[in-house]
């Protein structure tokens, strides 16, 4: 049985190199026939893992729940334990076995076994047959191979871990991007977080395997054709994860140990409603009195920035928002949720700043003064120089709660929270410039999003609170904290639709399953243009269909940055009467679909399945739905095929084989295994039923 603990992300400060071990009996290695060779290592069974030491390096491979196992590396010592990652403090007790003979070692657990060669080098085969999942590569027959530790300074190293490449293999998730691939095979992805460009370094691929890269440090993944090669820019070891079978199961294992998120609070799956941004409690409150004198649904409403007296006190500005008790007791008897945005960063016009700064609750610099960012505020002409309070540190993260609790929680009840620019979003955006408490800024950036949703899960719970954040950026294990993310600061255009569905898909195969987009884009859009309209109306149906609804953007009219600003207006009966009857219609469906949205949510909470799937998700075995980009599964039971072109009245969609489908519209039943078309007026947006699932989606009688 495998015992072996790993602290949870960032409890504690980076740990120094562990003492090695006395060569007790039980801890002496069991040498191969073949380690007479100068060029080959030492292998040894330590409590369930196996190890190799080789050349001042070592190599722990480790059971890691079922079908799993988890691979470190380091140069010039033992494995360290305590480092920053995004793996539960404990794996699952999982039955493996050890064998070491004929100069290799091999670690088996379950569908997984893997094999150490006498060189060190690493393969992940199938127990069943013994074919190859995936191997480690070397970059050269000489030098280097396939792990390279290249010193830069006190213990670190830019490492690089190298794998094979494979002419077949389709590899999927890695967070959030913007270059509107699905499939990531044949790109250099940057592993560090920017608005909109979110890194959740977990790969699924088409040969059955899911890896987790499992390390924050700022680096990239290239996933060329003649090899898959992961680097950390500075970092003390190498630190991955993998786990064999399809998609659906490396899901199910990698939620079950980097954690599945909660269940999602019941007023999240109906509609939001924002924009940049209600500047006053009147203007927010009519809005929210429309919604109701029209009959529309609406379950949440947004309180965006600038809302606060100074950047960093979490607390509302009086001048503008004199009574929130009454805001919030009013929007209680509408059924409406209070969510309101806070921010990481701190004005130096703050009254917390000095505080926090003598206290050293902000992100450190190696160079130069501790302002990260430049940012209006209010009661200054110009911008000011602000910090990024260390979500790294707990004290930091108690100390920003106890405000955020003090000031919104306890006297209005206040809990649903918008966690903007939490990348964080710096400038100029030098990681090398950065100490965390956790750690150089090159080692640990990574994790900060995760950490900043991390304060609000643990302070909403020890309260008794439901929990979600609403998230512009997240790491590998944020779905644990309630963090739903959103595709951050966008364009308004069908280019820029067409590339969410990747976004969407691959961000659910990174383990995060509350995700949107700002239904129409962000940046721009004018609601009295007809070319804009339409692509409001196609975005608000593909928002009906995702697992969060929200309206939001900034739109013309814009005005320049700074506290008085706001946007055009950004309501369903901002876009002319035509918009709006579909928009209504498209609020109803979704309010009708709750309930499925609920069952959808609790098999993500339950099992760790993603709400938004790629056909194969479900279709493993149909090739063809391997390519699918522009469709993807609501849940289980439900196609959606988004109109993404100006113009169109139909459209052309893939029906997985395996399954019977059912046009929600028109009753129409089709086999699956081809591709069908269908119509797509202005007011429909294609979705299928699976096996005769029956959902409330048209509920006008047919003839």
């Amino acid at each position: 049985m495998n015992q072996s603990a790993e602290n949870p992300p960032v409890d504690g400060p980076p740990v120094e190199d562990p003492p090695v071990e006395d060569p007790s009996v039980e801890n002496r290695p069991q040498v191969s026939l073949a380690q007479s060779s100068p060029t080959v290592g030492t292998f040894r069974e330590r409590g369930g893992a196996l190890e190799w030491s080789g050349r001042q390096e070592t190599l722990r491979v480790e059971p890691w729940g079922p079908d799993a196992v988890r691979v470190r590396a380091r140069l010039g010592g033992p494995v360290l334990d305590g480092l920053p990652g995004a793996l539960l403090d404990r794996a699952p007790d999982t039955e493996s076995s050890v064998k070491i003979g004929d100069g290799e070692g091999q670690l088996t657990v379950g569908a997984l076994t893997v094999e150490v060669s006498a060189e060190g080098l690493v393969r992940f085969l199938r127990s069943q047959d013994g074919s190859e999942v995936l191997a480690e590569e070397r970059a050269h027959f000489w030098w280097p191979g396939s792990r390279l530790y290249t010193a830069v300074g006190n213990g670190h190293h830019r490492l690089e871990q190298r794998f094979a490449a494979y002419d077949d293999e389709r590899l999927f998730g890695l967070g959030q991007h913007q270059h509107g691939r699905f499939d990531q095979k044949g790109l250099v992805l940057d592993l560090v977080q920017r608005n909109a460009e979110v890194t959740v370094p977990v790969l699924s691929s088409s040969r059955g395997y899911t890896l987790l890269w499992n390390n924050p440090a700022i680096g990239r993944v290239e996933l060329a054709g003649n090899g898959t090669r992961w680097v950390a820019d500075s970092a003390r070891q190498i630190d991955y994860w993998i786990t064999a079978g399809t998609p659906a199961d490396g899901q199910r294992r990698y939620s079950a140990v980097t954690g599945r998120t909660p269940m999602l609070p019941e007023w999240a799956a109906g509609f939001w409603q924002c924009k940049l941004r209600y500047r006053t409690q009147d203007e927010l409150l009519a809005v929210a009195r429309e919604y109701k004198r029209r009959g529309l649904p609406l379950s949440a409403i947004v309180c965006d920035f600038f809302h606060w007296t100074h950047l960093g006190e979490w607390r509302f500005d009086p001048a503008e928002w004199p009574d929130p008790a009454a805001m919030v007791r009013e929007l209680d008897e509408l059924g409406v949720k209070l969510v309101v945005s806070v921010w990481p960063s701190v004005s130096p016009l703050s009254e917390n700043h000095p505080v926090m700064e003598q206290r050293g609750y902000f992100i450190g610099t190696q160079y130069g003064p501790m302002a990260h960012a430049d940012w209006p505020d209010k009661g200054v002409a110009s911008t000011v120089q602000v910090a990024f309070y260390d979500a790294t540190n707990p004290e930091a993260r108690e100390f920003v709660w106890s405000k955020v609790r003090d000031n919104y929680l306890v006297p209005y009840g206040i809990s649903a929270f918008w966690l903007d620019a939490c990348e964080p979003e710096l400038k100029p955006g030098f990681q090398e410039n950065l100490r965390y408490w956790a750690g150089p800024g090159l080692e640990v950036g990574n994790v900060y999003p995760a950490e900043n949703a991390r304060t609000f899960h643990e302070g909403l719970s020890a309260e008794g609170e439901e929990v979600i954040t609403l998230n512009r950026s997240a790491w590998a294990g944020s779905q644990r904290y309630g963090a739903a993310l959103w595709s951050g600061d966008i364009g308004t255009d069908f280019p820029t639709l067409r590339r969410q569905i990747a976004a969407g898909l691959n961000t659910a195969l990174s383990g995060i399953p509350w995700w949107n987009t700002d239904i129409g884009g962000f940046h721009g859009g004018d609601p009295d243009d007809p070319a804009y309209q339409e692509v409001m109306v196609r975005w608000f149906q593909f928002g009906a269909l995702s697992p969060l609804m929200r309206l939001h953007g900034f739109r013309d009219p814009g005005m320049p940055l700074g506290p008085g600003m706001t946007g055009g207006p950004n309501e369903v009966w901002s876009y002319g009467e035509e918009a709006y009857g579909v928009l209504e219609k498209y609020l109803r469906l979704r309010e009708r679909l709750r309930p499925y949205v609920l069952e959808v949510m609790r098999e993500a909470h339950e099992e760790g399945l993603p709400v938004m799937r790629p056909l194969f998700l479900e279709f493993p075995e149909d090739q063809a739905a391997w390519a699918v980009d522009d469709a993807y599964l609501f849940g289980r039971d439900l196609l959606v095929a988004p109109v993404l072109t100006a113009g169109a009245t139909a459209r052309t969609t893939y029906l997985p084989a395996g399954a019977t489908w059912t046009d929600a519209w028109t009753g129409e039943t089709y086999e699956g295994g081809a591709a069908v078309t269908v119509d797509a007026p202005l007011d429909r947006i294609p979705l299928f039923l699976r096996d005769g699932r029956r959902l409330p989606v048209d509920t006008a009688p047919r003839s």
